[in-house]
């Protein structure tokens, strides 16, 4: 992991707005860099290279096949996350929070009506 990911995993892993994230997340042929499976959104962290050559190509193919598979995904700068790291953090919640959670919780709608229980 570069510099940016490791600081970013560090801040990350104590699951901020508890929401759970995964580092080096394989899916199919590729691995992202972060992975937040209950909002489905994947969380990239890019650096200059990725503004030359044929990556930003490979980049699109790559956000694409995601978003088919169901996944959002949030490209941050890897300077934005040396520069700002509470400003990355409070969008990267602020996207998670953006969908509903694919798990709702027993504890907050309780258990579903027996069959023949009046409402």
């Amino acid at each position: 992991m570069s510099l940016p990911e490791v600081l970013l995993w560090q801040v990350l892993r104590t699951r901020p707005g508890v929401f759970k994230f995964r580092r080096q997340f394989p899916f199919e042929q590729i691995t992202a860099d972060f992975a937040c499976l209950g909002s489905r959104l994947i969380i990239e962290v890019d650096g200059d290279n990725h503004s030359f050559g044929d990556r930003p190509q490979k980049d699109a193919a790559r956000d694409a096949m995601l978003q088919t598979a169901g996944f959002r995904v949030l490209r941050m700068p890897a300077r934005e996350v040396l520069n700002n790291m509470d400003g990355v953090i409070t969008m990267i919640v602020a996207h998670c929070g953006e969908t509903d959670p694919l798990h709702h919780s027993a504890a907050l709608s309780g258990p579903p009506p027996r069959t023949g229980e009046d409402l």
